[in-house]
């Protein structure tokens, strides 16, 4: 069985997921940006940011990406930097329900992944309360 991933390496996974998350937010503003001066070049201004509604696309986002990661292939980029995987306790990716939950989860309260550095599987209270584990996948 594959050895269980430790909060080192998890945590320089999700900061390296929050780059990403954060590229794809400013390639959005870009692209709404671009959108509003094809529609209206003579009276363009740049958008400007609820944070409510900014807030909002963030999390979206954020859930979106890590969701479709995790039960496509159970690597987000991140994950595969660092040569994680998400599993379920059978050894399968994660089901599209139990992968938006934790994601959920895991943007929502990101401490809980410190629960790594005390558990003596090295799981993060989203993997207990889930049923996930992130595993090693290079030697």
């Amino acid at each position: 069985d594959s050895r269980p991933a430790g909060v080192v390496s998890r945590g320089t996974a999700a900061v390296i997921d929050l780059v990403v998350v954060g590229g794809l937010l400013a390639l959005l503003y870009l692209g709404l940006i671009l959108t509003r001066l094809a529609l209206n070049p003579g009276g363009f201004r740049f958008p400007a940011l609820d944070v409510v509604f900014s807030g909002a696309v963030a999390f979206g986002a954020a859930v979106l990406y890590l969701t479709s990661c995790w039960s496509v292939s159970g690597c987000t980029a991140g994950a595969v930097a660092m040569g994680l995987r998400v599993l379920s306790r059978r050894g399968s990716h994660l089901s599209p329900v139990v992968a938006l939950l934790r994601a959920a989860a895991c943007v929502v309260f990101p401490i809980g992944l410190a629960w790594v550095a005390v558990d003596a599987r090295r799981r993060s209270l989203q993997d207990i309360v889930f049923g996930s584990r992130v595993v090693y996948v290079r030697p």
